[in-house]
């Protein structure tokens, strides 16, 4: 049982959650705007695939949900698989990145540019170091103490939280071009690093189900083990597919010109 600081806490973590998912939302469509008085408008389904993402982040964060995890299992790895993999792939849909630097204005967008060339950035978002930031945290939160000193502690709550959010939306934006990057690895590094990444995803979910974390009980952690192995294969297939399609139109003949 939380005491009442700490219900106190974590209300104000939710509080501060839902206000930057309210600003996301807002913030996207003025980009919008601002990018289409100067460039080719930009597409609506865009913005429902941010909306879509914000809301499956906030959704594991905010609300039943979010409070349910706490004490459930199960829901808790419902709110990880939202929270670290469908929220970032939808996110990378609707291209912010690219919007963002249509929407500056050039001298802004100039120095945008500069830090995403940094060694640090180009570092990260190789596709092995950004699984290993994403897969290797799982094992960490999941397999060492974490896993029950984040439902004591709202600061290491929120730092987990933010870190399972990034590391999800960094190794999806490795893997799958959606949005502008600044260093490009080949179809497949990405496919070998996409495979493996996959592959410990599943070994710790059958870790997870054969000895779940400290005080959960064994029915949980085989429900939320089954939940990762199988929720997480949904969003998988869809990196897989939207990987092969972009190798397939590279290769494709390209059509004469006139």
């Amino acid at each position: 049982m939380h005491s009442m600081d700490s219900m106190a806490a974590f209300l104000m973590f939710e509080a501060a959650a839902a206000c930057l998912a309210l600003g996301a939302l807002i913030f996207y469509p003025i980009l919008m705007r601002a990018a289409n008085r100067t460039h080719r408008r930009w597409p609506a389904r865009r913005l429902v695939f941010w909306t879509l993402g914000v809301l499956a982040a906030v959704a594991a964060l905010v609300g039943p949900l979010a409070q349910l995890s706490h004490s459930d299992f199960t829901v808790h790895m419902l709110g990880h698989l939202l929270l670290g993999m469908l929220a970032p792939l939808l996110m990378l849909m609707a291209r912010p990145m690219t919007l963002l630097m249509r929407a500056l204005p050039v001298r802004h967008a100039r120095k945008l540019s500069r830090i995403l060339n940094f060694k640090y950035v180009h570092f990260i978002s190789n596709p092995a170091v950004a699984s290993v930031l994403n897969i290797g945290g799982l094992f960490l939160l999941y397999k060492t103490g974490l896993f029950t000193a984040m439902h004591t502690s709202t600061w290491l709550f929120a730092l987990i939280h933010l870190h399972v959010f990034l590391a999800g939306y960094l190794f999806t934006m490795s893997i799958v071009y959606l949005d502008i990057t600044t260093r490009r690895y080949s179809f497949i590094y990405r496919a070998v690093v996409l495979i493996i990444a996959l592959g410990f995803h599943k070994i710790l979910s059958k870790l997870i189900y054969a000895a779940p974390p400290e005080g959960v009980p064994q029915a949980e952690g085989e429900a939320g083990a089954m939940l990762m192995y199988y929720g997480g294969d949904v969003i998988d297939l869809a990196l897989i597919i939207i990987l092969c399609s972009q190798w397939y139109q590279s290769r494709a003949p390209k059509p004469a010109a006139r």
